[in-house]
């Protein structure tokens, strides 16, 4: 039993079964033995690798599309360059880099990092080097100016709230203890504004996910879209309505019980595109596959570009690279991409029209 799961224990066996988010909240940001607030989960050394640790072709590309996006708005000055739970900086070091010869691009933006993490803070400083850059700690902290921000794999790792269709009513699923053990079950029934409208024809058994502090975090994005202009673009993976069970845990690139290892393992769920769309209120795109945005964007040329400089290993690395970012069996399709863009202004390129399907 890791400290974690103790400390949980003894405290429901003191108040009674806690919610999903509630677990995953603990699991990822308990101060002394939360995942997060206590190691670099990121690349080969860690639990899991995302797509700007793959290769630097990702995080390229998305700069251009937002540095394409903020010369489609008239350029203004000046302007925050965001990004939403930001890793090791990975991304945003590889974004600076593709945007230096943009004229006036790094001139007008002021780096923002929103992240929770002191450890990772520190990683990204270290990522940045000398570039200027502020830390937040919420996205309603980002200043009131125009934003062009990036989150990719953010909000999967927000906590869910899950609910289990029992005949014509819903019971919330909790985690309570069985045998002195960490285990799930069900509520009382709930009332009838949860999970919500959409989930209302779904047959029993049905398990709906739902995000609630995803909300907050898309109202405070469209209310600087609205108010300033800008972009958005959220990569991560999920479907446009998600629906089932989908919380799972990586540890050390493996996948495992959710409730074995808490605080040791990355706990996410399937990101519902559709209730971010809803929550922003603002002009978005059609939910993208990641794959056919970095190909429209240009990723094929790219990697041609940087193959010529490469041989043996690295070239294979490269090739290999490039492969699982696009390909529809590995993240092209698994991972899908919404822009937001402020009312009044063109989308950014790359994306979908907005016909709400993947």
């Amino acid at each position: 039993m890791t400290p974690l799961a103790d400390l949980l224990a003894r405290r429901i066996a003191a108040t009674g079964p806690i919610t999903v988010a509630e677990y995953m909240a603990e699991c990822l940001l308990h101060p002394a033995h939360g995942y997060y607030a206590t190691r670099d989960p990121f690349g080969t050394a860690g639990d899991f690798t995302t797509a700007p640790e793959i290769s630097q072709m990702f995080g390229e590309l998305l700069g251009l599309c937002l540095a394409q996006s903020w010369l489609d708005q008239g350029a203004p000055t000046p302007f925050t360059l965001a990004e939403l739970g930001p890793g090791r900086g990975t991304l945003m070091a590889d974004v600076l880099r593709a945007t230096r010869a943009v004229p006036g691009f790094h001139a007008a933006a002021q780096v923002v990092l929103v992240e929770a993490s002191p450890v990772l803070r520190q990683v990204q400083a270290r990522t940045l080097g000398s570039h200027p850059v502020e830390w937040v700690g919420d996205a309603a902290d980002l200043p009131d100016r125009p934003l062009f921000l990036l989150a990719n794999e953010f909000f999967d790792a927000l906590p869910i709230r899950q609910f289990q269709r029992d005949g014509a009513q819903w019971r919330e699923r909790l985690i309570g203890l069985k045998g002195g053990a960490l285990a799930f079950g069900l509520s009382d029934p709930v009332g009838p504004a949860l999970p919500g409208p959409c989930f209302a024809a779904d047959p029993p058994g049905t398990v709906a996910e739902i995000c609630p502090s995803a909300l907050p975090v898309m109202e405070e994005i469209a209310r600087r879209l609205r108010s300033h202009g800008g972009v958005a673009l959220i990569v991560d993976y999920g479907g446009w309505r998600s629906k089932g069970d989908t919380l799972q845990a990586l540890r050390a690139h493996r996948m495992e019980d959710p409730l074995a290892n808490p605080g040791e393992a990355d706990l996410t769920a399937h990101v519902d595109f559709e209730a971010l769309a809803l929550a922003a209120d603002v002009p978005h795109s059609g939910l993208t596959r990641q794959g056919d945005l970095l190909l429209r964007l240009g990723i094929a040329g790219r990697a041609e570009r940087l193959a010529q400089r490469l041989t043996g290993a690295a070239l294979d690395s490269h090739r290999a690279a490039l492969h699982r970012l696009t390909d529809p069996a590995e993240m092209g399709s698994l991972f899908k991409a919404l822009a937001l863009h402020a009312p009044g202004m063109p989308p950014p390129p790359g994306f979908d029209p907005p016909t709400h399907r993947p």
